[in-house]
C-alpha cells in the first residue's frame, strides 16, 4: 500500500478498537490489535443494502471504521493494513479464493488477507480481521503444523501450484496466493460481490462481531447470539432493527437496510 494515514486517523482508529499506541510494532502488539479489532469492528455488508458506495482507498476505509462502521473483507483488512503500516509494521496484501458450501472455490480476488512482518520476528504473520469465524489471533505464515487458537485448530498447507490452503479443524477455508497485490487489484471482485445475485453479500443483510463469550450476529431480521448459554435466536421487527444495530454493534443508522432485490435483475457482463 502506498498511502499512510494521518496521525489523527491513527489515534481515532486506536480509540475505536480500545487500544493504545504500541511502544513498538512487535508481535505482542499485533496480537492485541488483531483481537481488539475483531471485538470492536463488525463484519458487515450494510453499504450494499443501503445503496452506499464502497471505495477501496486507505483513507476512505479508515474513515469508515473511525466513523463507527465496519465492512467486509476488502474494507476491514484494507483499513487494518493502513493502520498497521502507520504503526510501523510491514504489510503485504494477498488475494484468496474462499471455499464455498458447494466445495468449490470462489472467483479470483474473492478475499483479501494480509501478510505482516513485526519488528521482533523474521517470520511473517497471516493477519485477517475480515473473514467472520476465523482465527482470533494472527497465525504464523511459515508454519505448516497445527496452530492452536481460541477459534479452533488452524493449519496452512502447501498446494501443488504453490498457493496456501488455510484449514480450520481440517476444513479448507480459503486458498491464498503469495503474490503481493494492491487494493486496486480487488476492485473488480469487490464490484461483483456488491452487485451479483450470485454473491452471498447481495442475498442477505449481515452484521457480526466477536464477543467476550462468543459471537453476536444480525442476519436479515434475526439476532443470533452464541456464548456460555448456547445459541439464542431472536426475530426482530423493523422497529427493533436500528436499536439492535446501536446496542450490539455501535452502528447508528438513519434507516433500516433492506436486501436490494434489484440486484437479482441485473445482467452481469
Amino acid at each position: 500500500m502506498n498511502k499512510i494515514i494521518s496521525a489523527a486517523s491513527v489515534d481515532a482508529y486506536l480509540a475505536r478498537i480500545g487500544a493504545t499506541r504500541p511502544a513498538a510494532p512487535d508481535s505482542e502488539a499485533l496480537r492485541e490489535l488483531h483481537l481488539r479489532h475483531l471485538h470492536a469492528v463488525p463484519f458487515e455488508n450494510l453499504s450494499i443494502h443501503l445503496g452506499e458506495e464502497v471505495v477501496l482507498d486507505p483513507a476512505a476505509l479508515v474513515a469508515k471504521v473511525t466513523g463507527g462502521r465496519g465492512g467486509f473483507c476488502y474494507e476491514l483488512n484494507g483499513a487494518f493494513a493502513a493502520l498497521l503500516e502507520a504503526l510501523g509494521y510491514r504489510v503485504t496484501l494477498l488475494a484468496a479464493r474462499v471455499m464455498g458450501p458447494d466445495g468449490l472455490f470462489g472467483p479470483p480476488f474473492d478475499h483479501l488477507a494480509l501478510q505482516v512482518y513485526a519488528a521482533d520476528s523474521a517470520e511473517p504473520w497471516l493477519v485477517d480481521v475480515g473473514f467472520g469465524r476465523n482465527s482470533h489471533c494472527p497465525l504464523r505464515f511459515d508454519e505448516r503444523g497445527e496452530q492452536a487458537d481460541p477459534a479452533g485448530t488452524f493449519r496452512l498447507a502447501e498446494t501443488a501450484d504453490g498457493d496456501l490452503d488455510l484449514l480450520r479443524e481440517g476444513d479448507v477455508q480459503y486458498r491464498l496466493e503469495r503474490r503481493p497485490r494492491e487494493l486496486a487489484d480487488f476492485e473488480g471482485c469487490c464490484w461483483w460481490h456488491r452487485t451479483s445475485p450470485k454473491s452471498p453479500f447481495t442475498r442477505a443483510v449481515l452484521c457480526s462481531r466477536l464477543t467476550a463469550g462468543g459471537r453476536v450476529t444480525l442476519s436479515d431480521r434475526t439476532l443470533l447470539t452464541t456464548g456460555a448459554t448456547g445459541r439464542q435466536e431472536q426475530p426482530l421487527a423493523d422497529g427493533e432493527m436500528l436499536p439492535a444495530f446501536r446496542e450490539h454493534f455501535g452502528i447508528a443508522l438513519d434507516r433500516v437496510p433492506h436486501v436490494r432485490r434489484a440486484a437479482e435483475e441485473r445482467v452481469m457482463p
